[in-house]
């Protein structure tokens, strides 16, 4: 922070003071509201230039105004900026304190920005403690700030979270996982131009490569970072360059220059220290002396003595570089270790928390939007959705006219089409809500792709495209995974190939990427030489509603929804994608996913059997269903539906009537819709549970969120058909039941 806006700020925190020294009586929640806020600022000026007391003093009255006004949004963001200055200050367990407050808080308020700082700093303060198991538990909050950066798209505020994984990594020595979070951490900080952790990513990534045995690439990496750190005088991040230097030097045998860093880093590490203890009050210093003093010299002394007496250096200039890296260790009282940590958590995020509080509210106020938009539509489109698709059928299966049929068909597409729409919006709902639950199963990939590809080359053929498959012969076939999401993006990355390429060719591959014990790392390709995607495009591919343009969409269609669910379901698998292409040549998607390897299949291969005419082979001459309906249209469609099924069936249209029926009438099964006057559905069954346990009910509902799921389970439904629905999933649901199968509740 310069001088002059420090000043700018001085002066407006008085003239705001003077302002309200005038406005007598008035205590509403505006004018505490602007209190608020001015001595957060003041406490952030404060706590940049190091008067960290005077920080907390003012977010200690920011705190009585924010639990005096209810804002519970600042108090849980007040609480971690305390936390965060607490443990500047060397008061670990008092910023412990106040980082659980501020989880709890946050988390009641689904804060998820402000959560995922939160626990970016209490990762930190593990890191701090310097052991294995510290460390561990560090990255466990790390790896959550990290998702909710990643919920609430929030990618420029990842880098400074991959940065300290990659330092925990490295702590543990575990270098492979250290060099890929450092990889993205450059990627990011390059895009937002964040110069400090770049700075300090390039330093971390020579660390790495000399520990990998690669130091000539080290020496370069480092070499970047602190030219970097240079040109935006990084001060804390030129000290880490030169101590890395110096490692690195004495690594590659070149002890003058290794002596040459290690004198500049003692030298810089002495003049931050001296700004440090001027900013400190002395029981704070005396008390930081007094730990560490003793302990840091002896260590100093013994890298010296090391590196000394490695060098090829006459014994005087050993005996004086001795004398000199002494006094300058005296000098630095020993704090350079301790407070250097300090250093690099003072710089992290102080900047960002009320950018972050604006981006908070205005992701808060979508994400509620979203839900209730969603919650309305859901029911709204699909309850109209099912008259139509229902009524097309039943019109279709009834011998039209001939010029009828052509008209017929294009509402049966026009109505799936905007049923697709609608699931495709749900799951990516449900993927951005981390509702997406991993679903692993033994299952053979190779015969997997196989099926996929088979099922999609009616479609390739139609537009006059081969399909070509190659499985590497020493990739195994058998693996512990959720094959059905693996389904899902197989059939919409071929899916697009196939839409986009004419007369052309595709090719499916997969092939081993590295594997460690009976885990795998492996690699999906999907090329195709149609159409291709232009550069300007390519960036936003994944993205919602992105498709390659306007007339793109109107000649082929889509809804522009699946690679951002197929980039969804591959990031909840912890794999990757990528893509390449080029306009007019064709485009190919990688991607890459972890599967466990196993010997065999636990269960037996299941034939395939036909699905059409299940109900031919039941007698369903005593079968009663109840249907619970409120739309007459709906009644009508259900009713023939079934009639035409060889299934008998009353109607009524509300649950006090359907509680009642079921207690004088004995069913097989009651289709139960969820939205209906007086009581719901959910109330009805709920009553009927308390007479009849054994009772098939399903719940016939236009409702599809996950986040309604559980109230299903809990009333004590079996099972969930969704309108509109398609008649051979519903006739498999109602055979299984009347053929006597067990029906489990597909809610737990």
């Amino acid at each position: 922070m310069s001088r002059i806006k420090y000043h700018i700020f001085v002066f407006l925190a008085c003239f705001c003071t003077l302002v309200f020294a005038q406005i007598e009586g008035v205590e509403d929640t505006d004018l505490l509201s602007m209190r608020l806020q001015e001595r957060i600022i003041q406490a952030k000026l404060e706590s940049d230039r190091g008067d960290y007391y005077n920080a907390l003093d003012n977010l200690d009255k920011a705190k009585a105004i924010a639990e005096k006004i209810d804002d519970n949004v600042n108090l849980g963001s007040i609480h971690t900026k305390i936390a965060r200055v607490r443990y500047l200050v060397g008061e670990t367990d008092k910023a412990n304190v106040s980082l659980n407050t501020a989880i709890q808080i946050q988390r009641e308020n689904f804060d998820y920005p402000n959560l995922a700082i939160t626990y970016n700093i209490k990762g930190v303060i593990h890191s701090s403690k310097g052991t294995k198991e510290e460390y561990e538990t560090a990255l466990g909050y790390y790896k959550s700030s990290k998702n909710l950066f990643e919920q609430e798209d929030l990618e420029e505020y990842i880098s400074e979270v991959t940065l300290n994984e990659a330092k925990a990594l490295i702590a543990l020595e575990r270098f492979g996982e250290a060099k890929s979070k450092l990889e993205s951490t450059i990627i990011i900080a390059k895009k937002y131009e964040q110069q400090r952790t770049l700075s300090s990513a390039m330093i971390q990534s020579g660390k790495v490569s000399s520990a990998m045995d690669s130091n000539d690439l080290a020496l370069r990496q480092v070499d970047e970072g602190l030219r970097i750190a240079q040109s935006y005088n990084i001060i804390e991040n030129i000290n880490e360059a030169y101590l890395t230097l110096s490692g690195i030097h004495k690594a590659n045998g070149d002890y003058k220059n290794s002596y040459d860093f290690i004198t500049k880093h003692y030298q810089l590490s002495d003049s931050i220290l001296d700004i440090r203890r001027e900013s400190l009050t002395p029981g704070i210093t005396s008390q930081s002396i007094s730990k560490y003093k003793d302990a840091e010299n002896k260590e100093l002394k013994q890298q010296n003595v090391e590196l000394h007496a490695e060098s090829n250096f006459s014994r005087i200039t050993t005996i004086l570089s001795i004398a000199l890296i002494t006094i300058l260790s005296l000098l630095t009282l020993s704090l350079y270790k301790n407070n250097n940590i300090r250093l690099r958590t003072n710089n992290m995020l102080h900047t960002k928390n009320d950018e972050l509080i604006i981006a908070k509210e205005k992701a808060e106020l979508a994400s509620k939007t979203k839900a209730n938009f969603l919650s309305t539509v859901t029911h709204e489109l699909r309850t109209p959705l099912y008259a139509v698709t229902g009524l097309t059928n039943m019109l279709l299966d009834e011998n039209p006219k001939e010029h009828q049929i052509p008209h017929l068909k294009s509402l049966k597409f026009s109505g799936d089409y905007l049923l697709t729409f609608i699931n495709d919006i749900l799951q990516i709902n449900k993927i951005e809500a981390n509702k997406v639950e991993l679903d692993p199963e033994i299952f053979n990939l190779k015969n997997k792709i196989e099926n996929v590809i088979s099922a999609l080359s009616n479609s390739a053929k139609d537009n006059g495209t081969k399909l070509h498959f190659y499985y590497d012969d020493n990739l195994p076939e058998i693996y512990n995974g959720d094959q059905l999401k693996i389904s899902q993006i197989l059939i919409n990355l071929l899916g697009n190939a196939i839409k986009f390429t004419k007369d052309g060719d595709i090719w499916v591959r997969a092939y081993k990427v590295s594997h460690k014990d009976d885990l795998y790392t492996l690699r999906f390709e999907i090329e195709d030489n149609g159409i291709g995607i232009t550069k300007e495009k390519q960036a936003h591919m994944f993205e919602s509603f992105s498709q390659g343009s306007v007339q793109i969409n109107r000649k082929y269609g889509g809804t522009g929804l699946g690679l951002s669910i197929v980039k969804g379901l591959i990031q909840i698998l912890k794999g990757k994608i990528y893509l390449k292409s080029e306009l007019g040549k064709g485009t190919t998607f990688f991607f890459e996913i972890p599967l466990e390897k196993t010997e065999t299949l636990d269960t037996p291969a299941v034939e395939e059997t036909k699905e059409t005419n299940k109900m031919e082979d039941l007698d369903l001459s005593e079968v009663k269903i109840l249907v619970v309906e409120d739309n007459k249209i709906n009644q009508m469609i259900t009713k023939k539906i079934l009639n035409k099924m060889g299934l008998y069936c009353d109607v009524v249209d509300n649950g006090e009537a359907a509680v009642e029926q079921v207690k004088t009438t004995t069913y097989n099964v009651v289709l139960m819709d969820i939205h209906m006057p007086g009581i719901s559905g959910l109330e009805a069954t709920k009553i009927i549970r308390t007479f009849d346990k054994k009772l098939v009910i399903f719940a016939l509902t236009a409702v599809t969120l996950e986040d309604k799921m559980h109230e299903f389970g809990e009333a004590g439904f079996n099972d969930i058909i969704s309108k509109p629905f398609k008649q051979e999933d519903f006739e498999a649901k109602l055979h299984d039941v009347l053929s006597g199968k067990e029906v489990v509740s597909s809610f737990f």
